[in-house]
Parts: C-alpha cells; sequence; structure tokens
C-alpha cells in the first residue's frame, strides 16, 4: 500500500543586508500522512519512570474512577454509542487527524504556530524597534518573537509537560485499570485501534490540555484557536468511541495539574530577562578586556539590538550553570590571525563560485525568519522518528522531551557563548548573504550547536539511524558556511559543544528506567 504524500507548505522571509529588506520564499515538503497505529509497546510499566519537574507521577492526583456496573458509567457508555454511531465526514477526518497522535498532532501545532510568529518587529519611523508586548500579543509587533531560542525553550517545555502527565497518567492507568470501553462493552464501536492499556484517566486528554495549558502561556494572542483544537481533540475520542466522558475529565484535570507545574518553573527560569539590552555594554568590555579586537555590531540599518543578549543565563534542563561554563568553547581565532583569515578566505571563494548543491544546502537548512527555526526543523525530525518506530504516546513524548531538552541547553550554551566572545560576523568584512542576516555575534555557529545535540540524542534513541542524523547536523553545519553566515571554526566549534550537550540528555535517558 502506498502512503499518502501530503504537502507541507512553509513560508520563510529573509531579512538581506543593511537595508533589511524581506523577501518572501516557499519550502514544500513531502511527507507521508500520519495515521494511526497500534504502538509495537505500550510501555505498561512507564508509570515508574523518572521525570523532569514532578518529583514523582504521584505528586498530582486523580480520584477513583467509578465503577464500570454502575448506573454512572453505563449512562457515559450510552452516550458514547450514541455520538460514535454516526459522523459526519467533518468528524471523520478530525479523528483520522488526531489518530495519528495526541503528543505528535500538539507538538505540530506548536512548530506551526512557532513558524507564524517568528517575524522581528519592524523599525518605526524614528528608527527603534519596539519590543513585543505579551500583555497585548496581538498588537504590532506581534509577541512572541519566535526566534531559535523562544522557540526552543517553548517545544522544550511542551514536551516535558506531556511527558510528565503522560508518565503521572500511566502510574494511574496502571493503579485503577479500568478496561477500555469497548472491552466493557463489544457493542461500542472503536474507530481507531485499541491498546491493552487501562483506558481511566484518558491518555488523549491528559496531552490535551497539558499542551494547551503551555502554548496558551507560550503564544497567548492564539487562545481562541488553541480552545477549538482542544475541544475537537476531546470530542474525537467522544466520535472514535475510544473514552467516556469521565476518562476526558479525570485527563484533562491531571494534565492541568503537570502544566500548572511546569508554567511555574518557567516563571522563574531566567526568561523574562533574557532580552536586557542593558547588560550589553558590560559584555563588550569584557570581551575586549580579554582581546577582541573588533566587535560585533548589528548590520542592519537603522541598527538593531542585539537578540536576546541574556538567554545564556536562562536556566538548562540537563546539567547545572557550573557545567555550561565547563562547555563553553575555548576563544575563537583572533582577529587577522592566519586562523581567521584562512576561515575569510574559505568565505569570499564560495562567495566568488558557490555551486548549485551548496546554494541547495544553504537555503535547505535556512530556517530563518517565517520558519520554526532550527529547534523545530529538529523536533520535526524526531517526532517522524518516533512515529515511525510505531512508539507509544509516553515513549514519543520521552523521545520529544529529550531531544527537546538538549536543543533549549544548547541554545542556552550557545548564547552563552556568543555574548561572552561578542566576535562578528563575516558580514563585517564585506561578504553578503542570501539567507538572513542574524542579529547576534557569530561564534559559535547555532545551527551547529543545536544540529549536533538533537543529533546525537536521536543517534541514541534511534541506533540504526545515527549515521543519517549525524551527517543532516553536519550538512546543517555546512549550510551556514555555503550561505556565507559563518566562519568554518564557528561551525566546528559548534558542532563539538553540540555534541557534549547532548551527551548530558543521553546519560538523563539512560537512566530514566524506559529501558533505552
Amino acid at each position: 500500500m502506498q502512503p499518502i504524500i501530503r504537502n507541507i507548505f512553509i513560508g520563510c522571509l529573509s531579512v538581506l543586508g543593511v537595508s533589511a529588506l524581506l523577501i518572501s520564499c516557499d519550502k514544500t515538503i513531502s511527507e507521508p500522512q500520519r495515521v494511526g497505529y497500534t504502538p509495537a509497546d505500550v510501555d505498561a510499566k512507564a508509570g515508574s519512570w523518572k521525570t523532569y519537574v514532578l518529583s514523582s507521577p504521584t505528586e498530582v492526583t486523580l480520584a477513583a474512577p467509578m465503577a464500570t456496573t454502575s448506573v454512572e458509567y453505563q449512562a457515559e457508555l450510552s452516550d458514547l454509542k450514541a455520538k460514535s454511531s454516526t459522523l459526519s465526514r467533518e468528524q471523520q477526518e478530525a479523528v483520522m487527524y488526531w489518530g495519528a497522535g495526541a503528543v505528535y498532532r500538539w507538538n505540530e501545532i506548536a512548530r506551526e504556530m512557532a513558524a507564524r510568529y517568528n517575524v522581528p518587529p519592524a523599525s518605526t519611523a524614528d528608527g527603534k524597534y519596539p519590543v513585543p508586548d505579551a500583555t497585548n500579543p496581538l498588537a504590532d509587533p506581534r509577541f512572541p518573537f519566535a526566534n531559535p531560542p523562544y522557540t526552543a525553550r517553548a517545544l522544550a517545555y511542551l514536551s516535558v509537560a506531556q511527558y510528565d502527565a503522560l508518565v503521572a497518567a500511566w502510574n494511574y492507568k496502571n493503579t485503577f485499570k479500568r478496561l477500555a470501553p469497548s472491552k466493557v462493552d463489544p457493542t461500542v464501536r472503536a474507530a481507531l485501534p485499541v491498546s491493552t492499556l487501562p483506558s481511566y484517566p484518558s491518555e488523549d486528554a491528559v496531552v490535551a490540555m497539558a499542551s494547551y495549558t503551555v502554548l496558551k502561556a507560550m503564544f497567548p494572542g492564539e487562545g481562541p484557536f488553541l480552545e477549538a483544537k482542544l475541544a475537537e481533540h476531546r470530542n474525537t475520542r467522544l466520535w472514535a468511541g475510544m473514552n467516556v466522558q469521565s476518562e476526558l475529565t479525570a485527563g484533562s484535570d491531571l494534565g492541568g495539574q503537570v502544566a500548572a507545574k511546569m508554567m511555574n518553573r518557567a516563571k522563574t527560569d531566567g526568561m523574562a530577562a533574557a532580552n536586557n539590552q542593558a547588560l550589553t555594554a558590560s559584555m563588550i568590555e569584557a570581551a575586549r578586556s580579554r582581546g577582541l579586537q573588533e566587535i560585533w555590531l548589528s548590520q542592519e540599518s537603522p541598527a538593531r539590538p542585539p537578540m536576546l543578549p541574556n538567554y545564556g543565563a536562562v536556566s538548562t534542563w540537563n546539567f547545572d550553570r557550573a557545567t555550561l561554563i565547563k562547555l563553553r568553547p575555548a576563544a575563537p581565532p583572533a582577529i587577522n590571525s592566519p586562523e581567521f583569515t584562512k576561515a575569510l578566505d574559505e568565505l569570499r571563494a564560495i562567495n566568488n563560485n558557490q555551486t548549485r548543491e551548496q546554494a541547495r544546502i544553504a537555503n535547505y537548512w535556512a530556517d530563518g525568519v517565517g520558519s520554526y527555526t532550527p529547534p523545530g526543523h529538529w523536533h520535526r525530525t524526531a517526532a517522524n522518528a518516533a512515529h515511525e518506530a510505531n512508539y507509544s504516546e509516553v515513549r514519543m513524548a520521552r523521545t520529544l522531551a529529550l531531544v527537546g531538552t538538549t536543543l533549549q541547553d544548547a541554545g542556552v550554551c550557545c548564547w552563552d557563548t556568543k555574548f561572552f566572545y561578542y566576535y562578528p560576523r563575516p558580514q563585517q568584512f564585506g561578504l553578503k548573504t542570501s539567507v538572513g542576516l542574524p542579529n547576534f555575534p557569530s561564534y559559535t555557529s547555532g545551527h551547529s550547536t543545536f544540529s549536533a545535540a538533537a543529533a546525537v540524542v536521536l543517534g541514541s534513541i534511534f541506533p540504526d539511524q545515527a549515521d543519517e542524523f549525524w551527517a543532516q547536523a553536519v550538512e546543517a553545519s555546512n549550510s551556514r558556511i555555503y550561505g556565507l553566515i559563518h566562519y568554518r571554526f564557528d561551525c566546528q566549534a559548534g558542532l563539538d559543544c553540540g555534541k557534549n550537550i547532548g551527551s548530558y540528555a543521553i546519560a538523563k535517558g539512560k537512566a530514566d528506567g524506559s529501558g533505552l
């Protein structure tokens, strides 16, 4: 049977040179249509896996369900039969869409929102760049500006919330052991595969509420859109004959409790001060005191303030601050040193004779304005690999949590390094680029750091694909050289640092009790 192919449209904008000229471009990616499946393993013991924010699965509580022999439950069964007996075409399509997986779909929704919000504020007539306002998110400029660090953090919180909530759900499933409706009453028509897992609470409702809560906090202007998705997702479990109402209510309660704890962490992780522009003067002074001859300067006109100069102080997931400092790469070459000159000459040679393949690679991996950025790119890669492996919901969430946390850790480490060294970009030495000009220092390469970290984590989860993932990371890294965005030493240092960052997520995964 041939897979159904769908086209995913990704719009992007490139910021060119000092004129800040915005040029739209299109990318179309063909992927198989994702459909529901029976997990290769239901991971029945996942209720004992180690969590990230929860101290244990029982830190959140859930009331015992009513007996399946009770009048109340039988009434729910009758209601379920009525709702699942005859479906409209629209309802059938919704069931198929959400049947591909709760974790998979909510992460897809998050990436699409990140792409829509990845638009930097334009300058005003007086040459200033207004800062998006979280209290008025739909005003111009919209909040958030979902740049790579913001997207990495949003996807990390989403994936961790899904994972911790599902571990708690698995714990309570095994505690209460309520059978699925179609196993209690064989006349219930189930439109999707029914696993051997207990049905209370609904894992879909757990994921839906946890995801809705996190994404509404990260994208506050999208409340109505997210509420509609939440309602549709929950309704599909009734339309498909998969859950009675009390299982959905319990799942929503559990997911909401976990998400609230995630947001408590988010409020104190340092992100509120990530755009503190008052710190840049001392950062520049410190870099010069260490011997930097020429600092990075914005190449836009009017000059744009640097993107999130204090993001390097945001809390990490898989290691502490002292480890972050140890992970910081050594200083880049001195300006006009032989190593610097060699790297700059390489870029000039590419500029004069770029091949079609180099241009293709530069554009494919650009992941710039209007895209869901390198973190989103790697989240999609991780989600697809887990889906193709027929992972259970909880193992899918674990995969994305490991990748998501290492991507945020990579962003924090990379931004710490960028603003520690404040190194100038190749554009300050006469080179132009056609793939967008990032508004932050050059050393090290964010693409390289993000990609290496994600690739080594994915390689540890899917060892038969490790070489493929690493080849993608190297290509992503090289794309920044081919696009004349980074010197080779930026990229090599990013790859090396990213591999080290990923090793901490791998160690966490090996100790979480999942068996991988």
